[in-house]
């Protein structure tokens, strides 16, 4: 379980392009909170923040042509077997949305997909 670095989502392939958005989703869902040493840091962030890098995911897979659920365009759905927020408070994030997307995660990015023999024109 990985959430790739802002900068690489409009560059990956369809199938990790789409698994991001099955993370997003279990994420946003009921693994709300559950531990995964990969992305345990987007614990410490209000659940709008993955709302946000989530739109982003579901922004991309549009410009490609892919449908997505329309319920996952609002900040407060968490998936059929999850409860939803009553409001989550909307919060202004920077570019990156997580700090920890920072230069060196972006190598460490390209370098996983690279191991996966995944090629990215950055």
């Amino acid at each position: 379980m990985r959430l790739w670095h802002e900068k690489n989502i409009p560059l990956l392939p369809k199938n990790q392009l789409l698994g991001q958005h099955r993370e997003c989703c279990a994420l946003r869902g009921n693994g709300w909170g559950k531990k995964h040493k990969t992305v345990d840091y987007i614990f410490l962030y209000s659940p709008y923040y993955l709302f946000m890098y989530h739109s982003l995911v579901m922004d991309e897979m549009k410009k490609r042509g892919y449908n997505v659920s329309s319920e996952w365009k609002d900040k407060n759905y968490r998936g059929k077997k999850a409860e939803s927020y009553n409001n989550i408070e909307e919060k202004i994030t920077d570019t990156p949305i997580y700090k920890e997307h920072n230069n060196e995660y972006l190598i460490e990015c390209i370098e996983n997909l690279r191991k996966k023999g995944i090629e990215l024109e950055v």
